[in-house]
């Protein structure tokens, strides 16, 4: 057990493409959270994604580089191919071990969308999961005014102490926490911008000018790749 103060976020996703809402998210959890920096992890082969002909995903290495063009003004933003250059599906349980063994003794804060850990049961070893890493789960207005204890996953919910306020819970095994973070509200989603790609439309002020002019030129989602 490590009372260490957390000093490394990491964000996984598919980041298909990565917009100004995943950026913006980032931010405000290394701001509430103090942290030194946060680690964007893109994910090579999502076993929860379906991979569709009409609404493809594009391929791991270009989504990579579209994160290093989009955090590279960021000192405290770093990206990791560790789940591109590993073979396999994707497993968030692998990434955590690994990067929690480079940042012993502290424990990395895994960032989370609310929708992702409401279904974290049916993910692979979720009970290590919560053992291994402490939880900044992104919440948006209203959902922040619910209780954390309303939808906690079964794994964790014996084991979990909420606190009076709904927003924090902490492990009673092993003192990892997990605590609500209530960002900016940028309805922006990747699905969003693919549609919007396919249908000729504009981009601009969603993505990052500079990764907005990557998409384009790579085709991913035109079926034009140059």
């Amino acid at each position: 057990m490590s009372s260490t103060r957390p000093r490394v976020g990491i964000l996984g996703g598919t980041f298909n493409p990565i917009h100004l809402g995943h950026l913006r998210a980032a931010e405000e959890v290394v701001e509430a959270l103090r942290l030194e920096r946060m680690i964007f992890v893109p994910s090579a082969s999502p076993p929860h994604k379906t991979h569709r002909a009409s609404d493809p995903i594009a391929p791991a290495a270009t989504r990579l580089e579209w994160v290093r063009i989009a955090i590279g003004d960021n000192p405290r933003f770093e990206v990791d191919p560790i789940e591109v250059e590993r073979n396999g599906p994707s497993y968030s349980i692998d990434t955590l071990v690994e990067i929690g063994n480079r940042v012993a003794p502290s424990r990395p804060v895994f960032t989370i969308g609310q929708d992702a850990f409401i279904e974290i049961d049916s993910w692979r070893e979720p009970e290590r999961i919560f053992e291994i890493a402490h939880f900044a789960v992104i919440t948006r207005p209203p959902v922040a005014l619910l209780s954390l204890a309303d939808w906690l996953p079964r794994c964790i919910a014996a084991d979990a102490e909420p606190s009076p306020d709904g927003q924090f819970a902490q492990n009673r095994r092993t003192q990892n926490w997990i605590r609500l973070i209530d960002i900016t509200a940028l309805d922006i989603s990747s699905s969003d911008v693919r549609r919007r790609i396919r249908a000729g439309l504009s981009v601009r002020y969603l993505l990052p000018p500079a990764v907005a002019e990557a998409v384009e030129k790579s085709g991913a989602y035109s079926g034009e790749g140059s």
